[in-house]
């Protein structure tokens, strides 16, 4: 296939690219600034706004781009809604059918964060188009490269480990979601939201135990409440602002790591792909991986 890909620069998006040309698929991806040559790899210079020739000529477009961390709803919704909005245009204007979303597991629980949000009222642009569309809810994506779990291995390289006070989630390695969206792209429309994961859903503690291992610690596990995560927030916010950037930790962050729930539900794409990374093996090759490079 001839695959026209948002989010080529991002975690997700790179390991995406590698998969898909290592599977023998040509890639159209889209970049705001100059990117190193890469085989089976077209760098198209636009944004989300304006995607120029992306979609020309390809057999499907893969969105994953998305902004995760904003300061407002506005900012989100910008990246989320208004550039979905965008490559929803830009595929029918070259009369591309086939369009695979990436959302997120966030958009079960609007009402936690701004970010569910916009990737809700992004879903609701997808369903409500024309085209031949599957829009893939992914829950907590890591592996190498990742800095959003970073903090978590790091944490575990002390000893420690901060867990929500109760709770399950699904987790799924990159790779393995990356294999889930050539998958869609490659399939018959299915019209629905499918959820994924690895398959072995665990709460926080059985989480950290299995990073601990990783990083070869046994950690000391702290719980820590609704009200203590909000603390943890205010505290990490007022951080941010004196240091210029965005909290880690925001208020709308501690409410959705509170939430109970973020196991995933439906059939977890059965009969169309299954995951091949456990979290034991795969959360020991991020930690190697951030070794090697000197982030842990």
């Amino acid at each position: 296939m001839i695959l026209a890909v948002t989010g080529g620069t991002g975690f997700v998006g790179r390991h995406f690219l590698r998969i898909a040309v290592e599977a023998g698929h040509e890639v159209r991806a889209l970049a705001r600034s100059t990117q190193a040559p890469q085989s089976g790899v077209t760098w198209i210079p636009g944004t989300l706004a304006e995607p120029a020739d992306l979609c020309a000529g390809a057999d499907a477009v893969v969105h994953i781009a998305g902004v995760i961390n904003a300061r407002t709803r506005a900012e989100f919704d910008a990246g989320n809604v208004a550039g979905t909005a965008s490559m929803l245009s830009a595929a029918r204007a070259a009369n591309v059918r086939r369009f695979v979303h990436v959302s997120s597991l966030a958009a079960r629980e609007p009402q936690l964060s701004s970010y569910g949000a916009s990737k809700l009222a992004s879903e609701a642009l997808v369903e409500s188009s024309d085209l031949d569309w599957s829009i893939i809810r992914p829950p907590g994506v890591y592996g190498p490269g990742d800095r959003e779990t970073l903090a978590l291995f790091q944490l575990a390289a002390r000893g420690f480990a901060l867990t929500p006070w109760a709770g399950r989630v699904s987790m799924i390695e990159v790779s393995d979601l990356c294999r889930a969206l050539l998958a869609l792209a490659a399939a018959p429309p299915t019209f629905a939201i499918h959820e994924v994961d690895d398959g072995t859903p665990v709460d926080h503690a059985t989480l950290s135990r299995i990073i601990g291992e990783a990083v070869g610690r046994r950690l000391r596990m702290i719980r820590v409440p609704a009200a203590g995560m909000a603390f943890a927030a205010a505290i990490d916010t007022a951080q941010s602002r004196l240091r210029g950037h965005l909290p880690r930790l925001s208020f709308e962050r501690a409410r959705y790591l509170a939430h109970p729930d973020w196991v995933v539900r439906g059939d977890n794409l059965a009969g169309l792909w299954a995951p091949q990374v456990d979290l034991a093996s795969g959360t020991a090759a991020a930690a190697a991986w951030y070794r090697a490079q000197g982030w842990l």
